[in-house]
């Protein structure tokens, strides 16, 4: 007989909580979310670390920052060049229609001396004993009398000109202001000493 007042020790005094396997899968269920949270975390900082290479590079951006070498292997970049119309090209020394416009961008360079104009003709070459082609490169320019400078960036790696201009093929051109922003984007060659690029370079030399 129970008296009254005296709880029942076989009667539970509130409601029952989960079994012990059921606390475990509600446990094991955030997992996933965490996990999840974490991925997610990691892909936008990796983004944001890598963003250079998502801005897409056209006129009417700035363009982006690069390192390529000279010829007897010194690292230069477009900063080299602040305050100047940067005529960037990007070509190889087996590629022919890049050999049909060489001459003309010679001929352009010749009649924009003394200028605040220069030609940066970087090639993307494969490379021998892991450098830069030199002397295909120097038997190049002394074929065709080039005297702008020729640069060298190794393709097929994350910092080539290539991946960083986001080229599509060879050759192709940027021109980049005073004011690093790019102003014309041309793939394929180009006959650049013609009136409409002579023009619009003398535009953004301010003459």
């Amino acid at each position: 007989m129970i008296q009254s007042g005296t709880p029942d020790a076989r009667v539970p005094s509130g409601p029952p909580g989960p079994p012990p396997v059921a606390r475990r899968r509600r446990r094991s269920s955030r997992t996933p979310y965490g996990v999840a949270l974490l991925v997610v975390g990691a892909l936008v900082g990796a983004a944001w670390l890598t963003r250079d290479h998502f801005e897409p590079v056209v006129a009417g951006h700035h363009a982006p920052g690069f390192l390529v070498t000279t010829l007897d292997g010194q690292s230069v970049g477009l900063d080299r060049y602040q305050g100047k119309v940067v005529l960037l090209n990007v070509w190889a020394t087996w590629c022919a229609p890049c050999l049909e416009e060489m001459p003309s961008m010679e001929r352009l360079y010749q009649q924009l001396s003394g200028t605040d104009f220069e030609i940066l003709a970087v090639s993307v070459d494969f490379p021998v004993n892991g450098g830069a082609p030199v002397e295909a490169l120097e038997s190049f320019a002394r074929q065709l009398d080039l005297s702008f400078p020729i640069l060298y960036s190794p393709p097929g790696t994350p910092e080539s000109i290539q991946e960083i201009f986001q080229t599509a093929g060879i050759p192709e051109s940027f021109l980049i202001g005073k004011d690093a922003v790019i102003y014309r984007r041309l793939a394929g060659p180009t006959v650049w000493d013609s009136p409409q690029y002579r023009e619009q370079i003398l535009r953004l030399l301010g003459e």
